[in-house]
């Protein structure tokens, strides 16, 4: 092939030799960045109760070093890394009733930082005295919940209620905690949750069946956004049924979707419940960790998925242990992510109207950040003090063998009658809202009508 040839192609990598720019509002998150005060104003899980013991254990969240431990009285504490006498770690400390003992002098501290100690010193020592008093290490309050160890990061003064979501007490459900590590920045892996395209293409086509064949299936797309929700519907046609498949994000980085296995289209199903309740949790600008329960149960996926590899197939549709071989072969989220780069080049991707729900989301949490700058609290999930938050990440199989002239405004159609009648019976109490919705869906599908 000649250079004229060549030229008549128009290759195009030198005039794209320039790398685009990062969205520095919503990926930097570390302390005193716009977004990290953001996060810092709701709670997140940190660690998982198994991971916490007399040994002091070293964590970072919003690129915070951090020391994680429980006391000999099982209280779990909170605390800066360096010690605030010569900056000795933590992590060597030595856990007693009250606290955790510096290993370099004896001081001691109580879980919420306050000096009880310092023994290298006179008793009678003004100076010690003094900064016994008026100083403490820096701590952070904490709730253990079922497996999950949560914390508030943020200013005392601002300190929201814990919340609490429906997804914490579904009936009969087995949930189990987790947690995945992800070597890339938050937004990339939060992203996905608005992103029910990818479902079809990289759990049902670029990798083969990761869950079932109807993942494959590209359906109608529909975004909604509800306060400081937003849901991605993906309404695909399975031979005489449709499956209303929810993916959930509650800002700031609250996750769900439907099941990974125990849906595939094929049979009918109301209003089953998301395979895992999530968080995203920014470690520090280049690593990010999803915290998590999985969901077993009728309203769940199977329990045999109840492992660690089932935790992992459920967060990423493959297991993490893989050769670099075999994740060409057969990527999954970690992959499609983190293969982006530690932190992925925003300014030079080229959205589409399929990105709505991303693009949409990005822009809110866009505006909630420079609302805090000018004074204003960010919104919390739930809507009323003390209230139970609702949630809508689940999977709805109806069947529907009759078919519009237009099948596909038909689907369309169906997702929106589904989702408008959740909403109309959101404000119901719990068990009421779920047995309502599971039997309109029922009566809905029974007389064939979808309006």
């Amino acid at each position: 092939m000649n250079n004229h040839e060549f030229k008549k192609q128009d290759f195009r990598g030198y005039k794209q030799t320039i790398t685009p720019k990062i969205d520095e509002i919503i990926a930097r998150t570390d302390a005193n960045t716009p977004c990290g005060e953001y996060l810092r104003r709701y709670w997140h899980p940190v660690a998982l109760t198994s991971e916490v013991s007399s040994t002091p254990k070293e964590i970072k969240i919003l690129g915070e070093d951090l020391v994680i431990f429980k006391t000999k009285k099982g209280e779990i504490g909170l605390v800066h890394k360096a010690c605030p006498h010569r900056r000795a770690s933590l992590v060597y400390g030595k856990i007693e009733n009250e606290g955790i003992r510096c290993c370099y002098h004896g001081w001691l501290f109580s879980t919420n930082g306050e000096i009880l100690e310092t023994p290298g010193e006179e008793a009678d020592s003004k100076q010690a005295t003094k900064l016994r008093e008026k100083f403490k290490l820096g701590a952070y309050p904490v709730i253990e919940f079922n497996g999950l160890v949560f914390s508030y990061l943020g200013p005392m003064e601002k300190i929201p209620e814990f919340p609490r979501y429906d997804a914490f007490e579904i009936e009969g459900n087995t949930s189990s905690p987790y947690r995945i590590d992800y070597n890339c920045n938050w937004i990339q892996v939060l992203d996905a949750i608005m992103d029910p395209v990818h479902t079809s293409f990289l759990h049902g086509q670029s990798s083969g069946v990761q869950f079932s064949k109807g993942f494959a299936e590209v359906g109608e797309i529909d975004f909604y956004e509800r306060g400081v929700q937003y849901l991605g519907c993906n309404t695909r046609r399975i031979n005489d049924n449709v499956w209303v498949r929810v993916n959930e994000l509650i800002l700031p980085n609250f996750t769900q979707a439907g099941a990974a296995f125990a849906a595939d289209g094929t049979k009918s199903k109301y209003f089953g419940r998301s395979s895992f309740t999530r968080w995203v949790i920014p470690v520090d600008d280049n690593h990010c960790v999803a915290l998590a329960w999985a969901n077993f149960g009728e309203r769940g996926d199977p329990i045999e998925f109840n492992n660690q590899e089932g935790y992992e197939r459920i967060e990423a549709g493959e297991i993490s242990n893989r050769s670099f071989e075999e994740k060409q072969k057969s990527p999954g989220d970690a992959e499609a992510v983190e293969g982006m780069g530690s932190i992925s080049r925003h300014k030079g991707e080229h959205l589409m109207p399929t990105d709505k729900g991303i693009m949409t989301y990005r822009r809110r949490i866009r505006k909630l950040i420079k609302s805090l700058e000018e004074g204003k609290d960010p919104p919390q999930p739930q809507k009323i003090k003390g209230q139970i938050i609702r949630t809508n990440g689940q999977d709805t199989v109806l069947r529907a063998p009759k078919r519009n002239k237009n099948d596909r405004k038909f689907v369309k159609q169906i997702c929106s009658s589904v989702m408008k009648m959740q909403f109309e019976l959101e404000d119901m109490p719990l068990k009421e809202r779920d047995a309502n919705i599971i039997s309109n869906l029922n009566k809905m599908e029974e007389r064939g009508s979808f309006d």
